[in-house]
């Protein structure tokens, strides 16, 4: 026999119950769930459109989509629907269409017929950052309206890095900056490092003198470390986002001659491993600082950087 719960219980119950979606929200990344909610919707409308049950979806309704899909979009932005449609089928209690042999097949067929070379940034290096530094008009006390802070000290880490930290989360000493990142793309539990950003031996690119720029113009004394600037050089409350760091490095980009649509905000990361590889710094150290968890992307930034240094062809006297 089961008891009814009470008022009470039942009130209790529900609270619980908001904890835990809470805490499933939680469980993913932010920028992940957002796009599991877009690729849901897209494919929802697309069943809408042509009267087919979205949830549960049937394994052939979901091997048709990915056809369709095929003719407009790449292998990584199906795989990012078909992980999109598997959650929302396991969040209602059904099991995943996406693991049916017939979405299996029509999978390999697309990535075999498609390719699967994902689109890569292209790395900021130490010399251009310096050309572009070099380029940059900024008058002391004054934001130059760029939309962001000194890119000299944003190329010392990702776009994740610079918009999260809070003023009291970098401290200056003898040898530098020490940034405490609380969370990170690689630290979705939030268990935080502490990563050194230390003095640069070129007066133009030293992130830690452009730090202090950066407080002193300004004046920021608490909340988000690095904010936007608007065109007017009036600075915002909220703290700097991915997008505004790869907006700023695009125009930074044309002035020095690089194509705007090859770089991203991620450039910037890559082009210190790549400028750090090719200084002939160890992959464990180049890991340590980048916050790379995986050596498939950073042997990529570490083979580039290599390219000439460590060379067969250099050696045999041609």
């Amino acid at each position: 026999m089961t008891l009814l719960p009470t008022t009470e219980q039942a009130l209790e119950l529900a609270e619980i119950a908001a904890d835990a979606r809470d805490y499933v929200a939680a469980s993913r990344a932010e920028n992940t769930t957002r796009a599991y909610r877009t690729g849901w919707a897209q494919f929802a409308r697309w069943c809408d459109e042509h009267g087919v049950t979205p949830l549960p979806a049937s394994a052939e309704t979901v091997a048709f989509y990915m056809a369709d899909l095929a003719k407009t979009a790449k292998p990584a932005t199906i795989d990012l629907r078909l992980a999109a449609i598997s959650a929302a089928h396991r969040a209602a209690g059904h099991d995943s269409p996406t693991k049916e042999e017939a979405v299996r097949l029509v999978r390999r067929g697309v990535r075999r017929t498609l390719g699967t070379a994902q689109r890569r940034v292209r790395p900021v290096t130490v010399p251009e950052l310096r050309h572009d530094v070099r380029g940059a008009r900024h008058r002391p006390g004054r934001m130059s309206g760029s939309g962001a802070p000194p890119v000299g000290i944003c190329w010392r880490a990702s776009p994740e890095r610079t918009g999260r930290p809070r003023r009291a989360d970098l401290t200056e000493g003898p040898d530098g900056l020490t940034v405490h990142l609380r969370r990170s793309k690689t630290d979705q539990e939030s268990a935080g490092r502490r990563v050194g950003i230390p003095y640069g031996s070129n007066l133009a690119t030293c992130p830690v003198r452009a730090w202090r720029a950066w407080l002193e113009a300004s004046e920021i004394a608490e909340g988000p470390a690095f904010r936007s600037v608007d065109r007017h050089g009036h600075i915002g409350t909220t703290r700097l986002s991915a997008q505004a760091v790869a907006l700023v490095l695009k125009r930074h980009a044309v002035r020095i001659g690089i194509d705007p649509g090859e770089v991203a905000g991620h450039s910037l990361r890559a082009g210190l491993a790549t400028s750090a590889a090719e200084a002939g710094v160890p992959e464990r150290v180049i890991a340590d600082q980048t916050g790379h968890r995986g050596t498939v992307m950073l042997r990529r930034y570490i083979r580039e950087g290599s390219l000439f240094r460590e060379n067969a062809a250099s050696a045999v006297g041609l």
